[in-house]
Parts: C-alpha cells; sequence; structure tokens
C-alpha cells in the first residue's frame, strides 16, 4: 500500500506545468553562519533548471561531510 501511496505521489507531482521535480540527495553550499540544506526532493522552477545544478548538487553534499 505504501508503495502506490508513494507512487501516486511521485506522479502527482511530475505533472507541475511551470516546476519540476528533481529526485536524489542533494544539499546547498554552507552559508556564513554554516548552515546549509538538504533534501532528497527538490521542487524546482522550469525557468531555473540551468542555475539549479550549478548551485544545488550532490558534490556539495561530499563537501558538507554528507555520507552519499
Amino acid at each position: 500500500m505504501k508503495t502506490i501511496i508513494s507512487l501516486l505521489g511521485v506522479l502527482l507531482l511530475t505533472h507541475c506545468s511551470t516546476h519540476s521535480v528533481k529526485l536524489g540527495k542533494k544539499c546547498t553550499t554552507v552559508s556564513a553562519d554554516n548552515t546549509y540544506e538538504k533534501s532528497f526532493v527538490w521542487i524546482v522552477n522550469k525557468s531555473n533548471l540551468e542555475s539549479f545544478e550549478g548551485k544545488i548538487n550532490k558534490k556539495n553534499c561530499k563537501i558538507n561531510g554528507e555520507k552519499i
């Protein structure tokens, strides 16, 4: 049952018209106050897809000390 609900949730998220869903662990760079964001699901505006990968990626997780 959990699998069916998860698949339906992913289908709903992928049909957003102005947004794209990026799956996989990605992190931001560490900010001045020594914090960063990490997530397995990112909802990105399609107009910002090009700059997204440069700012939020798996490489930042390794730099921040996260296990991939």
